[in-house]
């Protein structure tokens, strides 16, 4: 039967129809939106953690070679600097390791004078860590692949069955690898200012409150190295939170004594990150194959998992035939004096040097390059 529908109506039931639909328009597209926005947030976080890649020296993109090299067991190469009396003629051979944003032109050679190199005859050889100024990147790099690097140097270069090594700053914390790996072929060991990491076992009770102590933005960064090192690169470029405090050129993990050495003219023309070396080299050369090869990776294996706790070490010198000296100062800011104390309690044949009022920076004070290599070759002119 038909029915006379109104025009009243219609438009009526116009009206709903076209509400309905437009009210279900926004939803879908909504969702598509939701969708492509989450996508590219994840390619942008995805680019945004990823380091750009090293520019190798010696390539086409990289810096040329000017140090002389070993090539490693891997095909890497490692850049390397000799100075003190010639090889064949010194009585006792050192490799120096260098500290964090540093290069193989940082040297103890430079705190220590010509008098006591000649008196001592001294040779000491110097290294880019991988990645670092010339030396090439090692993306597989380990706690226990650096000591097996510093024991080929050693052999390519002749310096005998034995040899003595310093360490600084993070450069200190790899001679505890050494120790670990290879103390067979050492004479003796000195680390100065060695850094710590806080996930060491066999550390104090109260370790919680020491790390509280550090400032917050290097107890981020060191979550992020220990926790999450994929993140490292990102972490410390961003601009949205606080990151490293050595990353950022940051005066404030600095103390009393380390303010006046940087007062000092060769400390006066510093760049970021060269606040921690002798002014020798340019951040440019020291982190021109890139941030991540060299000051990042530093941070992912220094402060990641480790195979063992040198709080746990073993005498390496159990007759006496060697020795080895922690050096550390009683206001620095960085490594906490603490930690080095406990870790000197737990291994007595440990020598252990606590200098009142220094900071990080101490070794540059005047004299103590000469006090810190005639303790590690005492008795032994």
């Amino acid at each position: 039967m038909n029915r006379k529908i109104s025009a009243a109506s219609a438009r009526a039931h116009t009206r709903r129809a076209k509400q309905k639909s437009s009210s279900q328009l926004p939803s879908g597209l909504l969702k598509k939106a939701l969708v492509l926005f989450f996508v590219g947030f994840l390619a942008w976080a995805y680019k945004a953690i990823q380091p750009p890649p090293p520019k190798i020296c010696g390539t086409p993109d990289g810096s040329p070679v000017t140090a002389p090299r070993i090539k490693l067991r891997d095909g890497r190469h490692l850049a390397y600097k000799e100075q003190g009396v010639s090889k064949d003629s010194a009585k006792h051979k050192i490799v120096h390791v260098h500290g964090f944003g540093s290069c193989r032109h940082d040297t103890i050679a430079k705190i220590i004078s010509p008098e006591v190199v000649e008196e001592l005859g001294v040779y000491i050889v110097s290294f880019d860590r991988p990645g670092y100024g010339e030396s090439d990147p090692d993306p597989k790099r380990t706690v226990k692949s650096l000591a097996l690097d510093i024991e080929e140097l050693a052999d390519q270069l002749g310096l005998g069955p034995k040899f003595y090594i310093t360490g600084f700053s993070m450069g200190g914390q790899v001679v505890w690898s050494t120790l670990k790996y290879i103390p067979h072929r050492l004479a003796g060991a000195a680390l100065i200012a060695p850094v710590v990491n806080f996930w060491w076992t066999g550390f104090l009770a109260n370790l919680s409150e020491v790390y509280n102590q550090q400032y917050q933005r290097d107890q981020w960064s060191l979550r992020v190295a220990h926790y999450a090192p994929w993140l490292t690169y990102w972490w410390n470029t961003q601009k949205w939170f606080p990151y490293s405090s050595v990353v950022a050129n940051s005066h404030d993990i600095f103390s009393r004594q380390d303010k006046e050495i940087l007062k000092l003219p060769f400390r006066q023309s510093r760049k970021e990150y060269e606040i921690l070396t002798p002014n020798v080299a340019s951040q440019e050369h020291i982190t021109q194959q890139g941030e991540y090869e060299t000051l990042f990776q530093d941070m992912n294996v220094g402060f990641g998992n480790w195979e063992f706790s040198p709080i746990e070490l073993e005498n390496p010198f159990p007759n006496n035939e060697g020795s080895v000296h922690l050096w550390q100062g009683d206001e620095d800011i960085l490594v906490p004096v603490s930690l080095q104390r406990h870790i000197a309690q737990q291994l007595p044949w440990i020598q252990y040097h606590e200098l009142p009022g220094a900071g990080h920076l101490f070794p540059e004070a005047e004299g103590m390059g000469d006090t810190i290599i005639r303790e590690l070759l005492a008795g032994k002119k």
